[in-house]
Formats: C-alpha cells, structure tokens, sequence
C-alpha cells in the first residue's frame, strides 16, 4: 500500500528575473515500510520536492500536479486539515540537527510539545513517559530529556531529531541529509536507525542523499534526480551497481570502491556543473556534461523509459526509449 504518492509535480519559484523551475514533472511512490532513496548533486531539486510533501514550500512557490500523504492531497487541504497531517501522517528530519532544536530548550520539552498539540487525550505526565520511550527508541538514555542540545553530539542531536519526528506515529517519515557531517560510524548507525524503524512500525521512509553508495546499502528503491527530474529510478543495488544513465553512472563512478585502491585514491569525477534552472540547456538537460552523448542529444527530450525489470530511465541509449520534441520540457 502506497503511503506517499507524487503525481507529476512540478514548483517553480517566482523571482524578479522571472520563473524558475526547480522541479519539472516527477513521479515517485513509497510503500508502506519501504525504504526509498532520493540522490543528485546539490541543485537538482531534491529538497525543493520533498519541500511540497507537507506544504513546505515558499510563498515564491508554486506547485502543480498531486501529492498524495494516506490517499490526501496536501497541496489543496485546508490549513486545519494540513495540520493534522504534518507529524500526525508525515514527519521530516530536516538536515542538519544543530539548527533546527531549540538551543534553550531541554530536549524533553521539544519533544513533548507535538504530542500534546496533536494528542488530544495525552496528559504533560502521559507524554512525559512517551519521551522516554521514544529516545529508548532511538537508543538514547531517557535521561537526555533533561539537557541541552548543545550538550549533544551531533549524532545524539540525530536521533534526538529522528524521535521528534516519531512523536506522533507518522505513516511517512522524511529525512533530508540526515548523515550530513556525520563520522562513518555514526553514519552507519542513523541510517541503521532509519531502516530499523520502518521495518518494526510498517512507515514509508524517504532518504535524501547526495552519495548513491549509502542509499545503495540503505534502500530497497532510489530515484536519482538531474536539473528537477528523475532521470532513473529502480531497486538500489541495481541502480547502483548497473545504471542505465549516463549521469547515474558518473554518480556511481565519483566514490571509492572498497578493496581497489585506484579509486581509493583518484575516484572518478565529473566535469561541469548541472545547468542553472532558468538557463537548462535544449534537449535532453545533461548533454553538455555526458561523455556518452550522441547527435541527437541537444535536440530530443528522453522521459523515463522502461529499462528492464522494475527499472526505468530517461536516455536515448536505452532501447526503445520515447523521445520528444526539445520544447518539451
């Protein structure tokens, strides 16, 4: 069952030097107890998406096509209605934790407050007891509710920031960067966290990261953006370990590779940067960068294609894949 559905969404920004579209037209599913991974370099959209699943988006913003949190479509709920929605259906881990817990005040009176504004029945005794389960939860000792955040770890701060968003048992939890800045260790530990609590509690999960190796690892899906689009989408490892696009594969290429020390050493890069919003280049976004691109790339718009089981990507290479005039973007 589907907990969280994208329905050709796109958001524009409007800005004084006019329009600029930040993501153009993705499609992307979350079952219950999946966990789905969102990946592409800073720019490609991928906070601006997850920004419209809980009407997060900036005034300067507008947002067209479905997003669906338990079959209702946030984007045209009424302000009452979106406000049972947010934490009580769909929570976020916004990136990074330093800023986003109150520095004066103790953990256990933030994590408090969202119970008693969406539990009716809940007691300042009843939600006390539920702050020490939920940091047991995400393996903190219940006497963390008594101190600051500055008298955390930024992986402690993590999960501190992982059991806000569990407060109120929500159906489809966000995470944007949750490793950011994070040692290896502690990374291995939040997301193991993140896995964890989908799997017991049966809620959809949707990581951001910008290093496809994590979400390979992590993940049962991942969807790969470039320039506001999903450019390929199937299972993680495949993804990962065989990508169909050229972008992908440059993604895939530009970390390590454990037990090889060429790429230990001299990982391989990809030239360029990804095109502003407002200036994409014609046809197909990525063809000024693509070292696989053909003649036909500056000319033809590729949209998500087949690419074998449970697969799909937007290149001309793959077969049978549907072109489109360059001005439709």
């Amino acid at each position: 069952m589907s907990v969280l559905e994208l329905r050709d969404v796109h958001l524009t920004y409007r800005t004084a030097a006019g329009p600029v579209p930040a993501v153009r037209g993705v499609d992307l599913t979350v079952d219950a107890g999946q966990v789905v991974g969102l990946a592409g370099e800073s720019g490609c959209g991928k906070s601006s998406l997850i920004s419209t699943v809980l009407r997060l988006q900036p005034k300067s913003a507008t947002v067209a096509g479905q997003v669906l949190v338990g079959g209702k479509d946030v984007q045209t709920l009424s302000w009452s209605a979106l406000r049972a929605v947010r934490w009580g259906e769909a929570a976020v881990v916004f990136q990074g934790a330093l800023h986003s817990l109150n520095p004066i005040q103790r953990i256990g009176a933030q994590l408090v407050e969202p119970i008693l504004v969406h539990d009716r029945e809940a007691t300042p005794r009843t939600a006390g007891a539920r702050v020490g389960e939920l940091l047991s939860q995400v393996g903190l000792p219940a006497r963390y509710a008594d101190q600051y955040p500055h008298q955390l770890s930024g992986g402690q701060k993590q999960r501190v920031m992982i059991a806000l968003a569990l407060t109120c048992d929500p159906q489809v939890l966000l995470a944007d960067e949750p490793t950011t800045a994070l040692d290896v260790m502690v990374q291995a530990q939040v997301l193991e966290l993140l896995t964890g609590v989908a799997a017991e509690r049966g809620m959809g999960v949707l990581i951001i990261s910008h290093d496809l190796s994590v979400l390979a690892t992590t993940c049962h899906k991942v969807a790969v953006m470039y320039a506001g689009r999903v450019v390929e989408e199937g299972p993680a490892r495949e993804v990962f370990e065989h990508p169909r696009h050229p972008y992908v594969r440059a993604l895939a290429r530009a970390f390590p590779t454990i037990g090889d020390t060429t790429s230990r050493y001299a990982p391989a890069g990809l030239p360029g940067d990804p095109p502003f919003p407002d200036h994409l280049p014609s046809g197909c976004p990525f063809h000024p960068r693509c070292p696989e691109a053909v003649a036909q790339c500056p000319s033809v718009d590729v949209r998500l294609w087949p690419a074998g089981p449970g697969r799909a990507a937007a290149c001309v290479h793959v077969d049978g894949a549907e072109v489109h005039g360059a001005g439709l973007r």
